[in-house]
Formats: structure tokens, sequence, C-alpha cells
């Protein structure tokens, strides 16, 4: 995919474009903004938002901000897709942000929900800009850290299905077999909690016990394939390195905008 940029403000023939400014002196004028297709939930969307936020400043100083678009969708239209008919409107309405975030002048795109990554290639046929797939970007860390072995943790379809697990064993990483059990408890916690704003000590616990499980059964890493899931783990103190998908996408996005 090609990349696509905005000109300069100031770009037309009076105002010296193409008579004396030179190729560095345009790139410094091209802002790299990051689209993000969001609501999915809201509460993610704010976490995206602030860890691009902290990402930019952490580089640029305290009085930057990041160059960010966000479209937020309303994700009750979006929750536990089933049916072919569900996933391919899914993806019409995430193609036709993804046209109107790049219409707007984003650079890039972000898809702020793990599980709506089944959709991705819909949504990247739709435009012509980037969109960083969050599996991808999950992987590539994990073989720069020498993972060999996981646990995928996750809503039903982001266990269950290829889109999103095919992505890390391309890279090697061998996952543990999806417990149906763990996915239930998931399932619950994700969609009729998190989801909702809840974070409760119940589920913190249960996500706990379950990691432990999950390394006494050989995992080496904790893959948090579920952007709320960091609101009841732990992610610097757990008996696994944890590898939370929505801190390491939006460090993605901070790599982009800062070029």
């Amino acid at each position: 995919m090609s990349h696509f940029c905005r000109p300069p403000l100031d770009a037309n023939p009076r105002s010296g474009l193409g008579t004396g400014l030179d190729e560095r002196s345009l790139e410094r004028n091209r802002v790299r903004k990051i689209g993000l297709i969001g609501g999915l939930s809201w509460y993610s969307t704010k976490t995206y938002y602030e860890h691009i936020q902290h990402g930019v400043q952490a580089r640029r100083g305290k009085q930057a901000s990041a160059p960010m678009l966000i479209e937020s969708l309303d994700s009750s239209d979006l929750m536990r897709l089933s049916s072919a008919e569900d996933w391919a409107r899914a993806a019409a309405e995430l193609a036709d942000s993804a046209r109107r975030l790049e219409a707007s002048g984003a650079t890039a795109l972000l898809i702020g929900a793990n599980s709506m990554h089944k959709v991705y290639d819909d949504v990247a046929a739709a435009v012509s800009v980037p969109i960083f797939h969050i599996a991808e970007c999950v992987a590539e860390r994990m073989v720069a850290k020498g993972v060999k072995r996981a646990a995928l943790l996750g809503t039903r379809n982001v266990m269950l299905e290829s889109f999103y697990r095919q992505k890390l064993i391309a890279r090697d990483i061998e996952l543990l077999p999806p417990s149906m059990a763990r996915v239930e408890t998931l399932d619950r916690i994700i969609y009729e909690e998190l989801m909702l704003g809840r974070a409760t000590r119940q589920a913190e616990r249960e996500l706990k016990s379950m990691i432990t499980v999950l390394e006494q059964e050989g995992a080496q890493a904790i893959v948090l394939g579920c952007t709320e899931l960091e609101m009841v783990v732990d992610i610097d103190a757990n008996v696994l390195p944890i590898f939370d998908c929505t801190a390491i996408h939006a460090e993605r996005a901070v790599e982009w905008i800062l070029g």
C-alpha cells in the first residue's frame, strides 16, 4: 500500500513549491497522522488514545501531542457477531470508517479491537494507506523477545479462529490449544464486565489463576488478545511475561507518527 500524506497547507504554485524547496523541507512539512477506528469498546479507545499520547510525549517532550483522528463506532452493533451476514456487515461498516478517516487526512490506520481483525483484509482493501495489523505487531515483538511458546487470551473468535492465531504461528510461535472452559470464562468477563467498564476483583483473581495454570502447562508468555484485558491483568507483576496487544499496537502508531 502507498503511504498517503497530506501536502503542506501552503502547497500551491505561488508558494514556491517546486521552485526551491528541497526534499527534506517537504518531508518536514508532511504530517503523519494516525486514524483510529474506535468505539469497540470506547474504554479501549480511551486506552489507545492515552498510550499514543504518552508515547509521543515521552519522545518529543511534555508539551507534544500526537496528530490523531478517531472515529468512534457504535459497539452495540458489532458485539458477539456469529453469522457470515453479521461479519459482512461489520466489514462494510469498518471499511466505510477507514475511508472516512483516510479522506480526512489519516496517513495510517489502526483497528482498535482484536476481534475486528477478522475483517482486516476487507478494510485494508478499501483504502490506500497502511493499516497496522495488531497480531503482526504482537508477533514481531514476541520474536524480538525470543518467545517460542505462548497462550493467547481473548474473545471466542480470537482464541478459536485462525485469522489471529495464524499470524503468530507464521512466526514460529507455538500456541497452547484453547480450553473451552477458559473461552467461556473470558467471553463472560470481556462482554459482561470489561466492555461495560467494570473491572472486578473477582475477574482479576480468575485471570491470575488462569495465567498461573497456563505457566504450569508450558506457556512462556501470555498474549492479551483483547484490548480490555489490561483492565484486570497486572502487566508488570505476573508469573509470566505479558504481551499487551493494545500497548504494542499503540507503540507501532507512535513509531509511525515520529517517522
